[in-house]
């Protein structure tokens, strides 16, 4: 199957637009183009989204309920949100889409010697945007098989568009819902040995000549969600030496259970739990993917990545997402006489003593340490998990 005007392949060749694809969609197609290593799969595009809300005839309801919506009053933007989702959920997909959808399945299932689960993600119009963290606002599902529950989930996604979180985000920035579309992604499953998420600085001071890297074992939600305290390594984003390593404590792991057909969390033994995640190599390359990832953007970078158990050595490293930095990089940007390599730091010029040893050490120091971080010590799963807790 090619792509169309309601399904655009990763790898389909066609130009990625935001209005067609959402945020995480365009990125998506974006890297893959770029030949970046990300695992394959196809967007549901808003033109999809519009035709079914077009053809259920409540575009009119929606705009109506949502006028004059006050984002201080919970109780009436829960009782809408309510409303809408019922509404979506419960009309019919016309025929003639659905059946692209399903052959659009059928056609990536046929990449493989035998179906893969897959994953089903929201990609909204209004995110990962320049100036807007509006990441898991809406829904993902992992690890689902067979076309039934992908097409269910692809309408559960389209809903979440209408969340109470998502509802009082838009209106607390201004973001209009006239125009407001919903992509959705269906994109194979990454069996996640070690996963985790890449910001290509310093989150706690917007430094840019660091690269700042979490781990942990198996599938990343329980990272960004934080549900597991990660390690939590920092580089020099030039020579990518570590300057500082905190170990987590990686208690618990998301996998599969393939008899039950889903994600279950397992607990992860002593040895496992007292050794950092990732191998010096893994996490060159980590940090190398990310670095690539910002050079092509030309911004800060906010990456989730995985080490597919399913592929060797040396090409299991796959990049699940990249959208800007958002908290750091809206500022202006300071120069800094001690960034290494031409780059950038968001520093004053005048950093207090507050700023922790870890971000002013010397490349060639050594880490500042080596068991589990102390609860002081920053995490960059807690700045993550806020902008990526499930939807309500």
């Amino acid at each position: 199957m090619h792509s169309n005007e309601y399904i655009q392949f990763f790898d389909g060749g066609i130009e990625p637009k935001l209005e067609n694809l959402g945020g995480k969609g365009a990125s998506l197609v974006t890297m893959t183009s770029a030949g970046m290593p990300v695992p394959p799969g196809f967007v549901v595009t808003t033109a999809q989204f519009d035709a079914f809300i077009e053809e259920a005839g409540i575009t009119r309801d929606i705009h109506e309920l949502l006028a004059g919506l006050d984002p201080e009053d919970m109780g009436q933007v829960d009782k809408v949100s309510a409303a809408i989702r019922e509404d979506i959920r419960s009309r019919p997909v016309p025929p003639a889409l659905r059946e692209l959808t399903v052959t659009a399945y059928e056609s990536l299932m046929s990449r493989f010697d035998a179906p893969v689960p897959v994953a089903v993600r929201s990609s909204a119009t209004a995110e990962d945007l320049p100036d807007a963290s509006f990441a898991g606002q809406q829904d993902t599902y992992l690890w689902l098989d067979g076309v039934k529950a992908v097409t269910e989930h692809i309408r559960q996604c389209w809903a979440s568009l209408f969340t109470s979180r998502a509802i009082i985000y838009r209106l607390k920035n201004n973001i209009p819902n006239e125009g407001l579309s919903m992509a959705v992604v269906v994109q194979k499953m990454v069996n996640a040995r070690v996963s985790g998420v890449a910001i290509t600085m310093d989150p706690t001071n917007g430094d840019r000549s660091k690269i700042t890297i979490d781990s942990s074992y198996g599938v990343g939600e329980m990272v960004v969600s934080g549900q597991v305290t990660p390690d939590n390594i920092m580089l020099d984003k030039v020579t990518l030496t570590v300057i500082s390593e905190h170990l987590g404590d990686k208690h618990a792991e998301l996998v599969p259970d393939a008899v039950a057909g889903r994600l279950v969390e397992r607990e992860v033994d002593a040895e496992r739990r007292g050794r950092r995640s990732l191998s010096d190599a893994e996490l060159t390359a980590v940090a190398q993917m990310a670095k690539r990832a910002e050079k092509h953007y030309k911004c800060p970078q906010d990456i989730e990545w995985a080490l597919d158990t399913d592929l060797p050595d040396g090409d299991n490293l796959l990049l699940l997402q990249s959208r800007p930095e958002t908290v750091h990089s809206s500022k202006p940007v300071v120069p800094s006489s001690a960034s290494a390599g031409g780059y950038f730091s968001g520093l004053s010029p005048a950093g207090s003593s507050a700023t922790s040893a870890s971000t002013t050490a010397p490349a060639s120091s050594t880490p500042s340490s080596t068991g589990p971080s102390s609860s002081s010590s920053f995490n960059l799963g807690s700045i993550t998990a806020s902008l990526l807790k499930p939807s309500f």
